[in-house]
């Protein structure tokens, strides 16, 4: 009885130590194949072919470099110098390594672009030109580089033909937009076109919900904000960027009453005492009245004082 019970307690142990190997293991596989995508970063076809509309010269990686210094060296570090961050996951490349260098101008300024992880979106903190300022900054490190054949540059006369028609519904509490392009007699449909929203506030802009492509009809749909303060009568400037295979990025800015009525003073109606005159104190203005008589009236002195000098001197020869 008692070598069946000790039996019967070391399958159950078999049983528990099976399991626990198998609860090891899975753990292990998960953590494996999340270092492995962790290191794999795979960019659309139609992104790597991708290249720049201008060539790539000292002075576009002299600006790459200082934006690069600015806002990519904390994590990638000095070039060639081996001192990136080496805490992060997966840990930035050094941006001489062939890690880097192989990749395509696309691939590059796709990742710039779009971000990953750790690794920030620069699409609407950079502006376009000058991510592939930085891409030419990467490029000034590899001997061997060729650039390859320039893109075509969207004609600043063919993106004003961009319009945008935009709806507040404030019952949905839902922004439309529909984007066309009037080219001479014809008017098209921007389809498939990613689309921002933002609000303009006090120190910069908002995003409004997340980016978005348009539809076939070439209209997008937003979901504002239900408590974002407006001016007096509710009114919320906006501003929508577009980027367009044909037409490019676009900027196009609108008002819209979609924001609670707020009847805010300007930063400097109460809080200003050194640019506004009416919030000026009394006891600093005379100060600064006798400051400025008694510093005029020293040198109304000195310029007497001078020409009495002057009038001696004739006098005496």
């Amino acid at each position: 009885m008692v070598i069946i019970m000790l039996m019967n307690k070391i399958s159950a142990m078999q049983t528990i130590v099976k399991n626990m190997f198998r609860i090891i293991l899975i753990h292990i596989i998960v953590l494996l194949t999340f270092v492995v995508n962790a290191q794999t970063w795979d960019v659309p076809a139609d992104k790597k072919n991708k290249t720049s509309s201008f060539t790539f010269t000292n002075e576009t990686q002299k600006k790459g470099e200082e934006i690069f210094l600015k806002t990519c060296v904390a994590c990638h570090g000095n070039p060639g110098q081996g001192n990136f961050n080496k805490t992060l996951n997966p840990v930035p490349p050094d941006i001489v390594t062939d890690r880097v260098q192989k990749q395509t101008d696309g691939e590059l300024f796709y990742k710039i672009t779009t971000g990953r992880g750790l690794m920030p979106s620069f699409k609407n903190i950079i502006s376009d030109n000058d991510r592939w300022n930085i891409v030419s900054y990467f490029r000034s490190f590899n001997k061997t580089y060729k650039q390859p054949p320039l893109s075509v540059a969207v004609d600043s006369v063919k993106m004003l033909a961009v319009h945008i028609f935009p709806e507040f519904d404030p019952k949905t509490n839902k922004v439309s937009i529909t984007l066309k392009a009037f080219e001479k007699n014809d008017t098209l449909v921007l389809k498939n076109t990613e689309v921002i929203l933002f609000a303009q506030r006090y120190f910069g802009i908002l995003q409004i919900d997340s980016t978005r492509r348009s539809g076939t009809d070439g209209s997008v749909i937003f979901n504002f904000p239900a408590d974002l303060p407006g001016d007096k009568e509710g009114m919320i400037n906006c501003l929508v960027k577009i980027n367009d295979e044909i037409y490019g990025e676009v900027e196009r800015e609108f008002s819209m009453k979609s924001g609670i009525p707020t009847d805010k003073p300007s930063l400097t109606e109460k809080r200003a005492m050194w640019n506004v005159l009416s919030k000026a104190p009394v006891w600093l203005l005379i100060t600064y009245t006798l400051v400025v008589v008694g510093i005029w009236s020293f040198l109304i002195l000195i310029i007497l004082r001078i020409f009495k000098i002057n009038k001696i001197g004739k006098q005496k020869k």
